[in-house]
């Protein structure tokens, strides 16, 4: 809830339930003046570059705050900004996915995995999932996966090139990073483009150029996203399009437990803490 507003503000109202966008761009450089957000020169993000929200109050701009319909629930609310904006900029934005396409995501037990499983569904694609447990498998396909591909039972890699009839993929969301990049490059088709939101095992890429420019591939790197693209798919998440995945909600006074169940990967969504 709000619980103060500045002099100036005049489209909230003290009580008032709302998200936040966690981006915070600076206003002013060539990019924010484009409209361009997340490449703002002196881009932050609340809880990396500025205090955050492991906190009872906040304070932010006013702009940044959106009103959430009385039916949403706040832990609900509070597990879309982050994922949501990242996957809708990163498919509908940079990769422009189509109807009609395949997307493979990795890691099917990730927020953003959970995101992009959904917009991709709701774009019109064929969805491929990779994981290593049959349950969290289960679980996206409940979200909308068509292909689910456990890569303890068989390479990811070579299941993917074989469904597909040795063709590839048109998009892949690699998150995963060192552990992953070389294969995705492999599993896409001629002219694909593999989308890199992260890189949780590691950043340092492998990439053979051989591969690169004979099959004509893009390497799209994607963070955040610009304030028009929050509010679109934030609308989709408030209509009920779009449904944030909420693993496990945790009281604030037990942040460090929640760490340490990131930590396992048991997961499958996002851990939330709460306030009250």
């Amino acid at each position: 809830h709000i619980a103060e507003l500045g002099s100036d503000v005049t489209d909230l109202e003290v009580g008032d339930r709302v998200v936040l966008n966690p981006g915070v761009p600076c206003g002013r450089c060539e990019y924010c003046l484009r409209g361009e957000d997340s490449l703002c020169i002196d881009y932050k993000i609340l809880g990396e570059h500025l205090p955050g929200t492991y906190a009872e109050r906040v304070a932010v701009a006013a702009k940044n705050a959106l009103k959430i319909p009385t039916d949403l629930a706040f832990e609900t609310a509070a597990a879309a900004p982050l994922a949501f904006m990242t996957a809708w900029r990163m498919l509908v934005t940079r990769a422009a996915i189509r109807p009609g396409e395949d997307v493979l995501i990795l890691g099917a037990g990730a927020g953003i995995a959970t995101a992009s499983i959904q917009i991709a569904k709701l774009a019109g694609c064929t969805v491929y999932v990779t994981s290593s447990s049959d349950e969290k498998l289960q679980r996206a396909k409940e979200l909308g996966a068509d292909v689910l591909v456990n890569y303890k039972t068989m390479p990811w890699s070579k299941a993917i090139w074989e469904l597909t009839g040795r063709r590839g993929v048109d998009v892949i969301v690699d998150h995963v990073g060192e552990a992953t990049f070389k294969d995705s490059v492999r599993t896409l088709r001629k002219g694909g483009r593999i989308l890199v939101p992260g890189a949780t095992t590691g950043p340092m890429l492998e990439l053979d150029a051989r591969y690169l420019f004979w099959r004509q591939l893009s390497v799209l790197g994607s963070t955040m996203a610009n304030q028009r693209e929050f509010e679109e798919v934030m609308k989709l998440v408030f209509m009920g399009r779009l449904k944030p995945v909420v693993d496990r909600v945790f009281p604030l006074d037990q942040a460090r437990e929640a760490h340490e169940y990131l930590t396992r990967g048991e997961q499958f969504g996002k851990v939330v803490l709460s306030i009250a």
